[in-house]
This record gives C-alpha cells, structure tokens and sequence, in this order.
C-alpha cells in the first residue's frame, strides 16, 4: 500500500521561512520523480517544484530563487525549503509521488504523478 504523508507546513509571517517534509514508502519505485504541489482556494492545483533521480530540478517561476526541493533517497524522504515567503504563497501544499513524466517540462503537470498525499496547510500573513 501506497502512503505518502507530508509536514511541517504551519503559519508564518511574510519574509519567513518554512521547510516541508515528505515520506513516500510503499511502492518499489520504478520512478523516483517527485515534485510538490499547492493549491489555493478557488485556485487550481499547481506545480511548484519537482525533482528526479539524478537530482536535476524544476521549480514555477513564481517560487524560482525562494524554494528550493531537495531528497534524501535513503531516508526517501522529499523537501520543499521555502524562503522569503509571501502572501500570495498560502496554500494547501500537496506531495506527489512516482511520476511518470519522461521530460522535465511535463514535471510540473498533476497527471504525470501516481501518488498524492493528504497535503499540509501553509499560511503566510503580511
């Protein structure tokens, strides 16, 4: 059984820092591809960063130079850092796990990932 399951999302003040963490166990992954998502009320879900097996990166170009994702393959655990955060930064921030997609450009689409967590809240206040 699958299980992907995130934290350390909470509630901070803008210019703030935060560092979410995702477990993903259960699967015997023919895909080491993640990424992290988020979505806003009213707002669909977007990419905001990804990573692959070989550690190359893909952010949206609204977090590029702030977030920065990163992995522990023994730990398989995934991070999102988040630096200098903004308002506009408040979301439901959601894992997503064993990705299928072949092309670094397609790493920021919800339909290439298999696996999702619950999602941790992320708060940002001005």
């Amino acid at each position: 059984q699958v299980q992907v399951a995130e934290s350390g999302g909470g509630s901070v003040q803008a210019g703030g820092s935060l560092r979410l963490s995702c477990v993903a166990s259960g699967y015997t992954g023919s895909s080491n591809r993640m990424g992290w998502f988020r979505q806003a009320p009213g707002k669909e879900r977007e990419g905001v960063a990804s990573i692959d097996s070989n550690g190359g990166t893909n952010y949206a170009d609204s977090v590029k130079g702030r977030f920065t994702i990163s992995q522990d393959s023994a730990k398989n655990t995934l991070y999102l850092q988040m630096n200098s955060l903004k308002p506009e930064d408040t979301a439901m921030y959601y894992c997503a796990a064993g990705g299928t997609w072949y092309s670094r450009q397609l790493s920021l689409i919800r339909y290439y990932y298999q696996y999702w967590g619950q999602g941790t809240q992320v708060t940002v206040s001005s």
